[in-house]
């Protein structure tokens, strides 16, 4: 059982910036597609970023040009640099591992976000 564990979350003002970091102890990490949800109070979990093996990435609009997702597979870890934070940002941030080679989907407990206006 792989367990993510996220860190690097707080309280910040608008405009301000955050950097996410979830690593991820398993030997399918930099053959996995990493991935960074989000889920505010009263709202469904959404994507945020994904980064694939292949250095593909997937951005939700809302954060387009304002968030960055990143790895190292030395370290096994992802990141999530965010920039021009916005009170909408708000929510817990989730890390996920996924390999369709061995079945894994692995969650973190996440990160709360605040952003203050």
């Amino acid at each position: 059982q792989v367990q993510p564990v996220e860190s690097g979350g707080g309280l910040v003002q608008a405009g301000g910036s955050l950097r996410l970091s979830c690593a991820a102890s398993t030997m399918i990490f930099s053959i996995s597609r990493m991935g960074w949800y989000r889920q505010a109070p009263g709202k469904q979990r959404e994507l945020v970023a994904t980064d694939t093996p292949g250095g593909s990435t997937n951005y939700a609009d809302s954060v387009k040009g304002r968030f960055t997702i990143s790895r190292d597979n030395a370290k096994k870890t992802v990141y999530l640099q965010m920039n021009n934070l916005k009170p909408e940002d708000t929510a817990v941030y989730y890390c996920r591992l996924e390999n369709e080679w061995s079945g894994s989907d692995y969650w973190g407990q996440g990160t709360q976000v605040t952003v203050s206006s």
